[in-house]
């Protein structure tokens, strides 16, 4: 089984030395706008709002200071969203839409009044008012309704983020969600935790590999630049006697063909 404690703590290792003299203000490769995913207790009740029917639908897309599994071109890390990340974009009023899964057309949005966006000491809170003449519209509310959809995400552009001094955790202090959406989503897994987990799946089966797969995952592997550059800056393992060596060998076969010639 895959050691996913000392995954951690090598790829702490190499994101330090790779800090060194450089800057490191965002996870390297961690995707410019990132959607993550949170449980969120979501409620949907239908109400009348200025002079017509609507669902509510409330419940928070981000959860503060709770630490959720990412991975960077190192390894697995903590990432936190610190109370107060949301408090400047808030302030700016951003346009935001709410939408399921992040596609589809969006169902309300802060342009038009009817998303409404808080943030407190829980998270990011958003609360949607819907159309339900909307086939859409009320399909979501049946799932949420009969619990087949429990989770929310948001996706939002990091402004403001540290790393820990060990390089074991990056704490996001602020973003930005101007042109952002939040919403409910069928799983609340963060992707990259997905990622993650297939990720120690796959080296725990490497043993177990059959040729073909193995032989393929390695070509894919020595395809990859970043694989090929670390493999050219590590220095290459001692040699191990197993057996005659190619020189005793070549010598052998000279002598071999020499006797036969006579």
């Amino acid at each position: 089984m895959t050691d996913l404690s000392a995954l951690r703590s090598a790829a702490a290792a190499d994101r330090a030395a790779a800090a060194r003299g450089t800057s490191m203000a965002l996870p390297r490769d961690r995707p410019e706008s990132p959607e993550v995913r949170f449980a969120s207790a979501l409620r949907a009740k239908k109400v009348e709002r200025d002079g017509q029917q609507w669902f509510e639908v409330e419940g928070y897309a981000s959860v503060f200071e709770r630490g959720y599994e990412m991975w960077d071109m190192f390894g697995p890390y903590t990432e936190v969203v610190s109370v107060g990340a949301a408090d400047t974009t808030l302030a700016a009023a951003p346009e935001v839409v709410f939408r399921f899964n992040h596609t589809g057309t969006p169902m309300a949005g802060t342009k038009n009044g009817r998303l409404e966006l808080w943030a407190d000491e829980t998270g990011l809170g958003q609360r949607a008012w819907l159309n339900p003449k909307r086939s859409d519209v009320a399909l979501l509310v049946q799932a949420i309704e009969d619990n087949d959809v429990r989770e929310q995400s948001f996706m939002f552009r990091i402004t403001s983020g540290r790393w820990s001094p060990d390089y074991t955790e990056y704490r996001i202090d602020a973003f930005d969600l101007e042109r952002g959406d939040v919403g409910p989503v069928t799983f609340g897994a963060n992707p990259h935790t997905s990622i993650s987990a297939r990720s120690g799946e796959f080296l725990a089966s490497i043993p177990e590999l059959p040729l073909l797969a193995a032989r393929e995952a390695y070509e894919r592997l020595g395809q990859r630049l970043d694989v090929s550059a670390s493999l050219r800056m590590a220095p290459p393992p001692p040699p191990v006697p197993t057996g005659p060596s190619v020189s005793l060998l070549q010598a052998q076969l000279l002598v071999e063909k020499a006797s036969d010639d006579l």
